[in-house]
């Protein structure tokens, strides 16, 4: 064998036509180089790297048998979508993941004609595969969807429900499971090659389709009968007849790391007419990389790393994160009552409760990614007298607001809902925000809707969640550390519906909601600095309002201003409400609102987004300098004097 150094290929492979360009025996090298440099990206970025490595081949493979963007290829939440990423025109930014004005962590329609459909939720990919295929079916146009989904997001109802329907797709639709964690059929030597090739080959399926015709000359009870004994042989030897069951033509499973042969039963798929396939692929999370690949977990997303040692950039030393304060005051909580339990949706280390689940192992419960299932779980038991937990990120909770309004709120059930990644999330960007939970959860009878300022208000917030028995309750809290403060020893039950003065001032009244409190302190030491006596409120609660508080600092100040973290239709709207009801805006109060704007922010480092929201306290001073020039010039000349 030559010594001499390889030709680099990925150079010569940066969209799908070049990549389709080389020979077939090119590619494990090319998979090799395109490994390399995923690796090379993350550790200067930081993000989602296990799950890439594990579809790196299946990503070679996919764009080299199939007429990529013509067929559509959509994959699941897009934690695995780097590798896609660099073969489809955008490694020379690459670099640039998660950043400010940078590529997204996930797929997004506007950055590339090479995703199709954005994704950063759990269990998409087949309804929206569907979609397009039978869009083109309709349409009379050539163009098949390809939907790459992980063992996991098939824990979501929503997965079962677009097969079900999948019929109507035809041979458009194909189904590639990646099969990186439940080995639900590990591929056992060549034996499962073998057959995985048999069963998805133009002969096969030749000689299968010859079969049925004649089986259909049979009797109806001996046509069923042959036409069961050859699905379930079939799944006998090589696994899949759940999935034959719900229309689908199973083959596998797959080694995923071999890409000369994935490339030869994709190529049977896509040439087959047996309409919709599904194809089982088995991965390794991290191949190819051995830190990655010796502990999945930690290096399913990473901070940046060194790429020799695989050792991540240690964070700064600071204050406990907001979840860690979380989950250590349930553990006390727990502690206290054994009727508190928790709920999950996947994400036990996400939330914290990874922690009250080595505790507390048979009061835990990770439902897998079903939301839905989760908060309707949770209202049974606090039906039969439990007092559950459901730990969800804001941005997920979405997904089951019809469980919550439905099974929950018209209820009046104690769920207690712990809602993490509240606001602005940073890198994760507009998918993963949790702008919407205040208005979503506020607008509905019967619920309690509470917002941590710092770490000790959160202490007090889940013990008084833990306490409440009078109907759903929910507290929200950041992303990120916490601001330093002392926690609490012993956590306090805070009156329901009560906010509390923090500071005292005389002209203009800040009421804050959540974390933005220690801008508008910020902003009242600057407002004081002008001459302007500022009082500052944080209010805690959303729902029930505290309206002797908020009507006192209405009719006692010549301006007030109330800002959140959170979209139109929450603190803001209710208090216009209240003071409209109440006819105090008739009597010519300067009441402004301050929240996240009417659009969706992409990426960027959290304390940028918030400037660029226009929630800092530069922004508040500017809005009370605003709303007071409305009123007259000489007050702020004198004030500025």
């Amino acid at each position: 064998m030559s010594d001499r150094p390889q030709t680099p290929l990925l150079d010569q492979a940066g969209t799908p036509e070049e990549l389709r360009k080389l020979e077939r025996g090119q590619l494990r090298q090319l998979a090799d180089e395109l490994r390399a440099e995923t690796v090379s990206a993350v550790s200067v970025t930081g993000g989602h790297l296990g799950a890439g490595l594990g579809v790196v081949e299946l990503t070679v493979a996919l764009h080299y048998v199939f007429d990529t963007p013509r067929d559509r290829l959509v994959w699941d939440v897009g934690h695995q979508a780097y590798p896609h990423k660099i073969l489809t025109g955008r490694r020379d930014r690459i670099r640039t993941l998660r950043m400010g004005g940078g590529l997204s962590g996930f797929t997004k329609r506007s950055e590339s004609e090479y995703d199709p459909f954005g994704a950063a939720h759990s269990s998409t990919s087949i309804s929206a595969a569907l979609g397009f295929a039978v869009a083109n079916k309709l349409a009379g146009q050539p163009g098949r969807a390809i939907a790459v989904i992980g063992d996991g997001a098939m824990s979501a109802g929503m997965a079962y429900e677009a097969m079900n329907n999948a019929g109507a797709a035809g041979n458009r639709l194909i189904v590639i499971l990646n099969d990186n964690d439940m080995s639900i059929a590990p591929p056992v030597g060549g034996l499962s090659h073998y057959l995985a090739r048999l069963v998805s080959s133009g002969k096969y399926l030749t000689l299968r389709g010859i079969a049925q015709k004649l089986a259909r000359k049979l009797p109806r009870r001996l046509h069923d009968m042959a036409r069961r004994w050859e699905e379930y042989s079939r799944g006998f030897w090589t696994g899949g007849t759940l999935f034959e069951e719900l229309g689908f033509y199973y083959v596998g499973p797959v080694d995923g790391h071999n890409v000369e042969r994935l490339v030869k039963i994709l190529e049977n798929v896509r040439d087959a007419d047996e309409g919709p396939m599904l194809v089982h692929v088995v991965t390794k999370k991290g191949k190819g990389y051995a830190p990655a690949e010796a502990a999945a977990d930690k290096y399913h997303g990473v901070q940046k790393f060194d790429v020799v040692s695989g050792e991540q950039a240690k964070a700064e030393p600071g204050p406990p994160s907001y979840t860690g304060v979380f989950a250590k005051a349930l553990l006390a909580e727990a502690e206290r009552d054994e009727k508190v339990v928790a709920i999950t949706a996947a994400m036990p280390s996400g939330t914290g409760l990874d922690k009250f689940a080595a505790r507390f192992p048979d009061r835990t419960f990770d439902v897998g990614i079903a939301e839905q299932h989760a908060v309707t779980f949770a209202a049974g038991l606090a039906a039969q007298g439990r007092r559950p937990f459901c730990a969800i990120y804001s941005t997920f909770l979405q997904r089951a607001y019809d469980q919550v309004v439905h099974d929950v709120a018209i209820q009046n059930l104690p769920v207690r809902f712990a809602i993490d990644r509240a606001g602005l999330v940073g890198a994760d960007g507009a998918t993963h925000a949790g702008s919407f939970d205040v208005t979503y959860l506020a607008t509905l009878p019967n619920f309690v809707v509470m917002a941590a300022a710092d770490e000790a208000e959160l202490v007090h917030m889940v013990h008084t969640a833990a306490v409440h028995d009078a109907g759903p309750i929910a507290v929200r809290y950041p992303r990120g550390n916490g601001i330093g403060i002392p926690l609490p020893e012993v956590p306090e039950r805070l009156a329901i519906g009560k906010g509390r003065i923090v500071r005292e001032g005389k002209k203009v009244a800040i009421l804050s909601l959540g974390t933005r409190l220690a801008e508008a302190l910020k902003a009242a030491d600057m407002l004081d600095g002008r001459g302007l006596s500022t009082t500052v409120a944080d209010l805690r609660f959303a729902k029930p309002l505290d309206e002797e508080l908020i009507r006192r600092l209405l009719a006692t100040h010549e301006v007030a201003v109330t800002i959140e973290e959170a979209a139109i239709g929450g603190l803001g709207a209710h208090v216009l409400t209240l003071a409209s009801d109440a006819g105090l805006i008739d009597a010519g109060l300067k009441l402004r609102t301050m929240r996240l704007p009417d659009m969706f922010q992409d990426q960027d480092k959290p304390e940028k987004q918030y400037e660029q929201a226009g929630l800092d306290a530069d922004a508040i001073v500017e809005t009370v300098l605003k709303a007071l020039r409305h009123n007259s010039a000489g007050v702020i000349e004198g004030a500025r004097a």
